[in-house]
């Protein structure tokens, strides 16, 4: 069984192809169980999500077509929303299947995003990544979420710590694990600078020894970037000594056997 539950549409903005496009992709590439959350929207970074008057359109839209493609592929969605004071309860009520708890900033500043990406030279790397993973354990102690997204996304254009990450991210590893939140093996990263799966090897091993439920992204921003190197993927988790994998169907927990 496959799962690819991270995945974007045109509606935020930054991704090509209509969502048709990425559901017949799936089914190319073997998916069973195919997931949409696109950026939810909220009230600041507008650039890069839908609208709050939009999400009505995402949500009939992915309806239609998992009725279209019913035979032929499980199709769920949810939204990926930004941990931030911003949240809005508009897109925490909505009925949806799961919700993905990400934190692409640290306060205003994008730090995943290339067009802000000379402000890392102004900050002490050390000091970005406790501020992170501080969010991330915040995140996971709100329990708003059911997914945990690209974990160690602050890694994305490659810096480092000097500091083991393990040390930096066990409280937020035990917050997730209390959370009963499960984490993306998220291929993006192998697309991006660093050039690394989310999470990272050292990472992965703390979620199994935390015994935390793991899932599987594509997070892709454009149909051919649906399912990459999500078999490869897999095979790694089952090396890592995962057995199983879940999905969630209106917000409830599903165990499958990868």
């Amino acid at each position: 069984m496959l799962i690819d539950l991270h995945n974007h549409t045109p509606l935020c903005k930054h991704a090509n192809g209509n969502p048709e496009e990425y559901v017949k992709k799936a089914i190319e590439k073997g998916i069973n169980i195919y997931g949409f959350a696109d950026h939810a929207p909220m009230d600041f970074d507008p650039k890069y999500r839908m609208g709050f008057e939009e999400m009505d359109k995402y949500e009939k839209t992915i309806s239609q077509l998992s009725q279209k493609y019913k035979n032929d592929i499980k199709i769920l969605i949810g939204y990926e929303v930004d941990f931030t004071p911003m949240i809005d309860k508009r897109v925490l009520q909505r009925d949806v299947d799961y919700l993905i708890g990400s934190v692409h900033f640290l306060d205003n500043w994008g730090f995943d995003n290339p067009e802000f990406i000379k402000e890392w030279k102004n900050r002490n790397v050390e000091d970005i990544y406790k501020e992170y993973f501080s969010l991330i354990e915040k995140m996971a102690n709100s329990k708003l979420f059911n997914i945990v997204g690209h974990l160690d996304l602050i890694k994305v254009f490659g810096y480092k710590p000097k500091t083991p990450v393990k040390d930096i991210a066990k409280n937020a590893i035990k917050a997730i694990k209390k959370a009963d939140m499960a984490v993306e093996l998220n291929t993006a990263g192998l697309r991006k600078t660093v050039k690394e799966l989310y999470p990272s090897d050292e990472i992965l091993e703390m979620v199994s020894d935390e015994g935390i439920d793991i899932t599987f992204s594509s997070d892709a921003h454009a149909p051919n970037q649906v399912g990459f190197m999500l078999k490869e993927t897999v095979k790694k988790a089952k090396e890592m000594g995962f057995s199983e994998a879940v999905y969630f169907e209106k917000k409830q927990k599903i165990k499958i056997k990868i």
